[in-house]
């Protein structure tokens, strides 16, 4: 293995904000200064480009300002723009703790994979409903802790907000394809067709500032529910009884709010149970009541949102066989 010369990728659209705060926190990474740090402007109205001069006397920066086609492609144009052998990318809404990426070369000199993910936690700073929305998505009682790194193995399905990429297994596979949200998993399935090996690297967080309202949020996760059915169409053997979870979480609280007006209340009292679990979890790991409980209408919107979105799709795609670029275009770039 030869040895790694990193460049970090970070497409960014309309977010100048989020540029400063990641780059700030670049400055207190340790190591950084035998890194590139590459920021692709993905056609932006509010441009980062005077924020980026702030720091080229202090970061080895490249900024290149492209048209809007998607951050998939943007980090695509990154990496052919990078002098690095390795690439890590990012997106503009996370901050780097100081030992990132010291735990990134401990594991790969150690473990080498040609592609990695990292998890992401919330940062003391971050809003209520930031770490509310954060312990949705990281928790092992809603997704099993993938996201949140309680465990480590191959085959994991790194996200784009926190992944490495060598450059070999990019030109080999030409990098993310035109489907957002999805394009991160998609990568990593065709990586596994191509025998390219992928895992999780637990140490490597990031802070996930989501800067996001719970409509948005709701938005997000029902294009992740969505995606997925498109997913398992395009990669078959990635299909998992794991993603109707959220769909049957939801219509068994419907048939258990059924049986509770017809006498039997077991199940309703199955699902308060877990709830308070959660917020009991949330309480914990957060030390703060108000984010405990909007943790709770997080979680709801979640498995709703997705949920909703993995059964129309599979409807429409699997049952319809209709074509998912006419059918969800909003997925799709050009």
């Amino acid at each position: 293995m030869a040895e790694l010369q990193f460049s970090f990728i970070i497409p960014v659209y309309n977010r100048p904000q989020e540029i400063l705060e990641l780059l700030e926190s670049f400055l207190e990474v340790d190591g950084v200064e035998e890194s590139e740090i590459v920021i692709i402007e993905d056609g932006s109205d509010q441009t980062s480009e005077a924020i980026i001069k702030e720091f080229n006397d202090k970061l080895n920066l490249s900024y290149y300002f492209k048209s809007n086609s998607g951050p998939g492609e943007s980090r695509n144009y990154g990496m052919q723009k990078a002098k690095g052998n390795y690439f890590i990318i990012l997106d503009s809404d996370v901050i780097l703790p100081s030992n990132y990426l010291i735990e990134v070369k401990k594991f790969l000199n150690n473990n080498y994979y040609d592609c990695f993910g990292g998890p992401d936690t919330a940062h003391d700073s971050f809003s209520n409903l930031q770490k509310a929305i954060n312990f949705a998505m990281t928790s092992f009682i809603t997704t099993g802790g993938i996201r949140g790194g309680e465990q480590q193995f191959e085959a994991f399905q790194p996200r784009s907000f926190n992944m490495g990429l060598s450059k070999k297994a990019f030109l080999a596979s030409s990098g993310f394809g035109k489907i957002h949200p999805g394009e991160d998993p998609d990568l990593s399935l065709r990586l596994h067709k191509l025998g390219f090996k992928t895992t999780l690297i637990k140490e490597a967080f990031v802070y996930h500032k989501r800067r996001i309202s719970w409509s948005k949020f709701y938005k997000q996760v029902q294009k992740f529910g969505m995606v997925r059915p498109i997913l398992n169409q395009w990669h078959p053997n990635s299909k998992s009884l794991v993603y109707w979870f959220p769909t049957l979480f939801c219509l068994g609280f419907l048939v258990s709010i059924v049986f509770s007006i017809s006498g039997i209340n077991w199940p309703v009292y199955v699902y308060f149970v877990y709830f308070i679990i959660a917020f009991v979890l949330a309480l914990v790991s957060s030390k703060n009541f108000i984010v405990a409980m909007q943790s709770l209408l997080a979680i709801w919107i979640q498995f709703f949102g997705y949920g909703f979105g993995f059964l129309l799709s599979t409807i429409k795609i699997n049952w319809l066989r209709r074509d998912p670029k006419i059918t969800f275009p909003q997925l799709f770039f050009k």
